[in-house]
């Protein structure tokens, strides 16, 4: 990382409330979160304690909240180009080949340029020589690279990612973790993802950021200081995933004793 960091996002005193037959639903209260340039920033908690609604609200996608977002002190008022969201499916269109995908929003770009830039993301995650193959002709792992990908090609400033591995069997997860931290490390976005797996957490992130449970605030931001690559069973790895376990046991034993 750079050894001076500017703030990237500036997220401060978000409300978010949602309206129901039965009433209101307070998804998100006072939640305030600085996230620097170039950050790798995981967020965990309960289900249903706001973490996908707190990237929606980032992405754009919601717009009826109370409070500040600000982007490189831009405030955020909708979708656009300098955020890019990566969701659980790869949401590739079946139609299309992996290139026309990953190519589909470039947008004033000459043909050769276009086609450059493609093969340029093509190659960074893996997928040279399967251009022409279509989602159902590849697997799982391969088909949420070309998300990735595309998701790239816009050269995005912040990348928002829910729970973008989930789908996974255990052992590509393992391994698309790997290729996702070496997709960060050469491309330096600040990358936001969303995730249920602490260990990923742990494994991928700067800072973990737990939630309450809901009304989602921000309870606590664990710092990850391990050098890169990280060993799982490494005394520092399993103490940071203690911690973690430690508070979110306790969202999670408050959050089933009000369900129940």
């Amino acid at each position: 990382m750079n050894s001076v960091q500017t703030t990237k996002l500036q997220v401060s005193g978000l409300r978010k409330v949602f309206k129901t037959g039965d009433g209101e639903v307070i998804a998100l209260d006072n939640v305030t979160l600085n996230i620097d340039d170039g950050d790798f920033i995981s967020i965990i908690g309960t289900s249903g304690c706001g973490k996908t609604t707190l990237l929606r609200v980032i992405a754009g996608l919601e717009n009826d909240f109370t409070g500040d977002i600000r982007l490189k002190d831009r405030p955020v008022a909708g979708p656009g180009t300098d955020r890019a969201v990566i969701f659980q499916e790869h949401r590739l269109l079946p139609w299309y080949t992996i290139e026309e995908n990953v190519g589909f929003g470039l947008k004033g770009k000459s043909g050769a340029e276009q086609r450059e830039t493609v093969q340029q993301c093509l190659r960074l995650v893996g997928l040279a020589g399967f251009e022409k193959a279509y989602p159902a002709q590849v697997s799982g792992g391969m088909a949420q690279r070309a998300a990735i990908a595309r998701a790239l090609v816009g050269k995005p400033e912040i990348l928002l990612l829910d729970e973008p591995l989930g789908a996974l069997d255990a052992l590509t997860r393992m391994y698309m973790q790997r290729e996702l931290e070496r997709i960060w490390q050469q491309e330096r976005s600040t990358m936001i993802m969303v995730t249920h797996d602490i260990e990923e957490a742990i494994f991928l992130s700067d800072k973990v950021v737990v939630m309450s449970c809901r009304p989602g605030r921000v309870k606590k931001v664990i710092p990850v200081p391990l050098a890169r690559p990280r060993d799982r069973a490494g005394y520092d790895f399993v103490k940071i995933k203690e911690e973690v376990l430690r508070e979110f046991h306790l969202e999670a034993e408050h959050y089933f004793s009000y369900a129940i």
